[in-house]
């Protein structure tokens, strides 16, 4: 798309610094236009002084003391736990770290026994007490294990050694759908429908195996650096029929705020396949548009919109988005879960046909329906006062009719009388 090659580092720096509230993706969108003006009129230029972090600092986004903290503390923690881990995880030689959140630390390792690249997930220390947390990180390793699809990320294995868990998994060479958002990437119709149609592939494979994901959103998907798309994180999935750990998390909230279904915020017990129906569509959403479908000041507030906000159409954000995109996403995002695609086999079935330049029938088959109920609503709903009306006014209309059709048979019956006494 004619974008200058992001660095690891500024990627790193970027999403560091977006997540820590220092500045907003729209900021780091900003900084990157500077970034390859520079480049392209000076491609001698210093990298130092074109990097993103420097022209972050220069035009007052953030300050040098913010920048030097929140390096310092990501080559303090990366230090920290890459010596620790490396002393504690027999037979693989890590080689860097990768990436860290809330829930894991991951690294790029080498698995000395096979001589492959593989990438191994840590569970923070902080997290070594507690079962639920523990429990939660070998159910994703579990349930990754039993998926063999080429677009979810294969899990090889888990374990424990001393008090470090550990989950190895596929290393995939690439980025994150986050990280192209961030970098201000702009995808055009094709290309966006091409990893939708990857994603969906991915979650009919762990549907039908029994599985949701629950958490679908532009970090869990990976793109390679041959265009194939990686469904990654199975931390949220749960097996349909484990009613025990549905009960579990009843009342729960469980899913990323920008992207969470209506039914997983209210805490459902019976969320099924559809959850991850409408997370893929405000992923979609998101990348036809570059907003996210619902935005507000904290996590609260958004849940609550996509509880009750109208979504803006995305062709209003977004004009040039095809209407066939549109309504799939709509379906996708209705807040009914009736409303939405029953199944990923009918959403995939539609994406295709999009991709082929044709309608989404099954999309077009659920606003005719939601229309057809829409009038059938109505009519119930019709005030009595109105109907009352109605009523009164077709009964003088009747009224009205009967008097005319009686003066006119009067007036024939006169008239053939007269006729006949003239005739007489």
């Amino acid at each position: 798309m004619g974008d200058a090659p992001l660095t690891n580092h500024d990627s790193q720096i970027g999403r560091v610094l977006v997540e820590r509230g220092l500045v907003t993706p729209q900021d780091i969108q900003a900084v990157r236009e500077k970034q390859r003006r520079l480049l392209a009129d000076n491609p001698q230029a210093d990298p130092r002084q074109a990097s993103l972090a420097a022209i972050l600092v220069a035009d007052g986004y953030i300050t040098r003391r913010q920048l030097e903290r929140v390096l310092t503390a990501k080559s303090d923690e990366s230090g920290r736990h890459t010596l620790q881990t490396q002393q504690q995880i027999p037979g693989y030689q890590l080689l860097g770290k990768l990436g860290a959140g809330a829930m894991a630390t991951v690294f790029k390792a080498r698995q000395l026994s096979l001589d492959r690249i593989v990438a191994i997930k840590i569970l923070p220390k902080k997290y070594t007490n507690n079962p639920e947390f523990i429990e939660r990180f070998y159910g994703e390793g579990k349930a990754a294990a039993k998926l063999n699809h080429a677009n979810i990320v294969a899990a090889l294995d888990v374990g424990q050694v001393g008090d470090t868990h550990y989950f190895v998994m596929e290393y995939v060479e690439g980025r994150t759908l986050f990280d192209d958002i961030t970098a201000g990437k702009k995808y055009d119709e094709r290309e966006v429908l091409d990893i939708i149609i990857q994603v969906t592939r991915a979650l009919n494979h762990a549907h039908k195996a029994g599985f949701i994901h629950r958490d679908v959103k532009p970090k869990n998907i990976m793109i390679t650096d041959d265009g194939v798309v990686k469904l990654a994180d199975m931390g949220l999935a749960r097996a349909v029929s484990d009613r025990e750990a549905a009960e579990a998390e009843q009342g729960k909230a469980f899913g990323t705020p920008y992207y969470i279904a209506p039914e997983q915020i209210r805490g459902e017990l019976d969320v099924d396949y559809r959850a991850d129906i409408y997370s893929l569509g405000a992923t979609f959403y998101h990348l036809v548009t570059g907003k996210v479908p619902f935005d507000g000041p904290n996590p609260s507030a958004v849940m609550h919109k996509h509880l009750k906000a109208k979504l803006t159409p995305p062709d209003q954000i977004n004009p040039n988005i095809s209407s066939g995109i549109c309504e799939i996403i709509e379906v996708c995002m209705a807040k009914d879960r009736d409303k939405r695609y029953a199944s990923t086999d009918e959403l995939l079935e539609d994406l295709e046909s999009v991709a082929r330049g044709e309608a989404p029938l099954q999309a077009r088959r659920m606003f005719d329906l939601a229309s057809l109920a829409s009038l059938e609503s109505t009519r119930d709903k019709k005030d009595p006062g109105e109907t009352a009306r109605l009523l009164l006014a077709n009964r003088s209309m009747i009224q009205l009719l009967i008097w005319t059709a009686a003066a006119g048979w009067a007036f024939f019956l006169v008239a053939v009388v007269i006729l006949a006494i003239k005739l007489g």
